[in-house]
């Protein structure tokens, strides 16, 4: 069907907006007088270790290690060794990278360069705990604030605190070398102290806003954690500190740049494209009831824009498992979309994580159409039931509606778009 297609398009617009390969030669920094180090995490960082490589004059010296999500490799590289680890529950293999990381980073001399590769993901792959934690207590906080709702602020902020690498530590421990993050955002605001939890970039949040974190949340932590919380000796490097006087973190990729893309290709396909934001948060099921109304609205009133449209938004919403499905919030707001919009005619849409992997599932999102609910309800599928259970993926799994993109080494967060025709 051409409204599938066409969606599907879209996202992959919005995706290739970002690939490490378009987006980090451009950014690359001079070579230093000394050697160059290449040190990172996130899903999109074994790409970028090889977009650098390719770009990096061949007579300069080269070499680091990267960690990446388990499945989101390149092979070997020439020169940066990569190293695959546990998303979103760190590893020991992440921990062990990180610790890695940390040593290399404090080998430099002011004369080298620390070439730090950022993405979304990186905060769970480069989980080295504060002196005094153990890897399956951040483990636990991770998991509990997962299943918790927590949106993403959240969890990072707690992260940083119970880090030895995260909050601008890994910048601190590169000194006195220059230290030129380059970085894939995937989080509202496109900010380098939340993106993977900011190892280069100064923290403003402080103890007290991870304990309160953990609080609004529900989630109790083990006594070496919470003591850590409550000793104002760990807390994290502020803004201003001389430390980061050579410290220069530049975001490369940005939803916003991926939206764009994306509406560049519903234009020339005859849908007027109206972008909502590209930091949308809250309850996956509560965006997507919010959508259908504005869906609703296009329809009947020619508001906010007249149809052919795409109502096109980024951002990263949250999923409160309460029941026994597999969560995944784009297909969380897929199904509450539907459920709203009841069979409206003319109206598709799709929400698909940008990294290829919506919550634990290798699965990237899915597709709605105006027949939908009836194509389920024939399979004796009831939609409301299964949005009450959380599962989202289970639902489109059936209908043959899910998106498979593989890993796509990048991630800028999730891409949603609804096409709504005459």
């Amino acid at each position: 069907m051409e409204e599938r297609a066409l969606l599907r398009r879209m996202c992959d617009a919005a995706v290739a907006a970002a690939s490490p390969d378009t987006v980090v030669p451009a950014h690359l920094p001079a070579p230093p007088p000394g050697r160059t180090l290449v040190i990172g995490a996130g899903k999109a960082a074994a790409a970028m270790a090889r977009a650098v490589e390719r770009h990096w004059p061949a007579d300069k010296p080269l070499g680091g290690l990267v960690v990446t999500r388990y499945g989101h490799g390149v092979g070997a590289l020439a020169r940066i060794e990569v190293v695959e680890a546990s998303h979103p529950v760190p590893d020991a293999a992440g921990r062990d990278a990180a610790r890695r990381i940390l040593e290399l980073a404090r080998g430099l001399s002011a004369d080298d360069l620390a070439l730090c590769l950022i993405s979304g993901g990186g905060s769970a792959l480069l989980s080295l705990p504060a002196p005094g934690i153990e890897l399956a207590d951040k483990q636990a906080i991770n998991r509990a604030l997962l299943r918790s709702g927590a949106p993403i602020g959240d969890m990072n902020c707690v992260r940083k605190h119970l880090s030895a690498i995260k909050a601008g530590r890994l910048a601190a421990a590169a000194a006195p070398a220059e230290v030129v993050a380059l970085i894939i955002s995937d989080v509202p605001g496109d900010d380098p102290s939340v993106i993977a939890s900011g190892p280069t970039a100064p923290d403003p949040s402080t103890l007290a806003d991870a304990r309160a974190a953990l609080q609004r949340h529900g989630v109790e932590v083990p006594p070496a954690a919470a003591a850590l919380l409550d000793n104002p000796a760990a807390e994290t490097p502020k803004p201003g500190d001389p430390i980061f006087a050579r410290v220069s973190n530049r975001v490369i990729a940005t939803p916003q740049a991926s939206l764009e893309a994306a509406a560049e290709v519903a234009r020339a396909a005859g849908f007027q494209p109206l972008i909502l934001g590209d930091a949308l948060e809250g309850e996956a099921r509560e965006v997507g009831r919010v959508m259908s109304g504005i869906a609703r609205q296009v329809v009947a009133h020619g508001q906010p824009i007249s149809p052919p449209c795409a109502l096109i938004s980024g951002g990263e919403t949250t999923v409160t498992v309460r029941g026994d499905g597999r969560g995944g919030r784009n297909v969380e707001f897929l199904l509450s979309l539907a459920v709203a919009l009841d069979g409206l005619p003319g109206v598709f849409a799709i929400a698909c994580d940008t990294d290829g992997v919506d919550g634990a599932e290798e699965i990237a999102g899915a597709i709605v159409a105006p027949d939908s609910l009836a194509r389920a309800a024939a399979l004796g599928i009831d939609a409301r039931a299964r949005l009450a259970d959380n599962d989202g993926h289970g639902f489109f799994e059936a209908l043959g509606d899910q998106v498979v993109t593989g890993p796509t080494l990048t991630n800028v967060n999730d891409f949603r778009a609804i096409l709504i025709g005459r």
